[in-house]
């Protein structure tokens, strides 16, 4: 298929230059051939003025002259009358049946005579007048082999410059051969930049962006291979835990003992189920995945989020507080936008913060932000840009129950909303998480 197309391109751009290059030499040849004549005409008209030139300023036709002049294969028909008319002297060449005429128009002029155009040169003297004509198909007969021959070398050299065309346009698809050649000899996990040597500027790019898609594809494939790797090893210790609290469950005797391993078996399940949600949404934020672009207003969407995390903040003794005064219109996914900002406040909430203080407003250029502050221990600033890794914990609050997704969730549904995180010291004494989008 691939050698195919570079076939029909190939043939495509000599068939458009094989094109020009025909019109090109048609044009030229064309050119040639009328310019050759017309220098043909004017030589012609040459010979003829120094022929009745170098007559009349002859006392007579010597006798070897007049040979000459009345050899019959000779086109030239010379006569030389006196003023009063009288015949001096005439040579006329096999065919003519009738003689020049006495009067005779000086310079050039053009004759008709026995059936056929003449073309005449006459001069005079005061005691002669002297008459040279040729026939005009004869001259352009001359003319035209001529021209012809001089045509020639274009007809020889055309098929010459299209084969040397038809070799150079191979070379110069060479390097997309070879580049075409790789990508077919490749399996579907080879994810390596394809050659760019010798490739000209205008299939350079193309290639180039073809080499971005397949790192970026290799780059999504291992972050996949990665997920999956951490999400098998994250669900086996719930999973593990689920079977033996199953075991204890069943082994217990009817009462306290029962119901305690009841509880634990409801809890194992919650955390379960709460591992595979948030699995589940990471993977609805990942790009590509297609999220919905609805309107939506960011101040509702902060009030949804703190109330669904409320409950856990009373439990928690948590003082959680919203500001948001005016509405932000925005244009995104509202279920993904609402767990990132849940997310934030619930990261905030177990981690050791008393007061919890959440903001939907606009930013210095007008832009809408989302901010989570805190005044629990923080993130060290060497540490947070770690912390958005899937299934990574702070290094100290090893000890707290999670799955380490929550910012890696937040990260993946700000930049599919077309937002940013930023994590900063906040001014209660713990940490500011932000989601920031950019002005518009």
């Amino acid at each position: 298929m691939a050698r195919r197309l570079l076939s029909t391109l190939r043939g495509r751009l000599f068939a458009l230059l094989a094109v020009l290059g025909a019109v090109t030499a048609l044009a030229v040849a064309g050119a040639t051939y009328v310019s050759v004549r017309a220098e043909a005409d004017q030589l012609f008209d040459y010979q003829l003025r120094q022929t009745a030139l170098s007559l009349r300023d002859q006392g007579q036709v010597a006798p070897d002259e007049a040979a000459a002049l009345a050899d019959p294969g000779l086109d030239y028909v010379v006569q030389i009358w006196s003023l009063q008319g009288l015949e001096l002297y005439s040579s006329r060449p096999q065919g003519m049946t009738e003689p020049l005429p006495a009067r005779a128009v000086l310079g050039y002029s053009h004759l008709r005579l026995g059936g056929q155009d003449w073309r005449v040169f006459s001069a005079a003297t005061p005691l002669r007048v002297v008459q040279v004509a040729q026939p005009l198909a004869v001259r352009q007969r001359l003319a035209a082999l001529a021209a012809l021959r001089s045509v020639v070398p274009v007809a020889v050299a055309l098929p010459l410059v299209g084969a040397a065309m038809w070799w150079l346009i191979g070379v110069s698809l060479a390097p997309l051969a070879r580049v075409t050649h790789a990508a077919q000899a490749r399996g579907a996990t080879a994810l390596e930049a394809l050659p760019m040597a010798g490739l000209p500027g205008e299939v350079a790019p193309l290639v180039d962006a073809f080499n971005g898609l397949l790192a970026r594809l290799a780059d999504a494939f291992d972050a996949q291979r990665s997920f999956v790797a951490d999400a098998a090893h994250e669900l086996r210790s719930p999973l593990t835990a689920l079977k033996l609290q199953l075991g204890l469950l069943r082994d217990s005797a009817p009462g306290e003992q029962q119901d305690a391993a009841i509880a634990r078996l409801r809890s194992g399940i919650d955390r379960a189920v709460r591992l595979v949600e948030q699995l589940l949404a990471l993977a609805r934020a990942e790009p590509g995945a297609g999220a919905p672009a609805l309107p939506l207003d960011l101040a509702e969407l902060a009030r949804e989020a703190v109330a669904d995390v409320q409950p856990l903040a009373e439990r928690a003794g948590v003082a959680l507080s919203l500001t948001a005064p005016d509405p932000l219109p925005l244009t995104g996914d509202p279920q993904a936008l609402r767990g990132a900002l849940r997310n934030l406040i619930d990261n905030a909430v177990k981690y050791g913060a008393t007061t919890v203080q959440v903001s939907a407003l606009r930013g210095p250029r007008g832009a809408p932000l989302l901010r989570v502050d805190d005044d629990g221990p923080g993130i060290p600033p060497d540490q947070r840009e770690r912390v958005f890794d899937r299934f990574q914990r702070g290094e100290d609050h090893a000890d707290v129950q999670g799955s380490g997704l929550g910012l890696a969730i937040v990260r993946a549904a700000a930049r599919q909303q077309g937002a940013a995180v930023r994590l900063a010291d906040a001014p209660l004494g713990g940490l500011r998480a932000e989601l920031a989008w950019p002005a518009a």
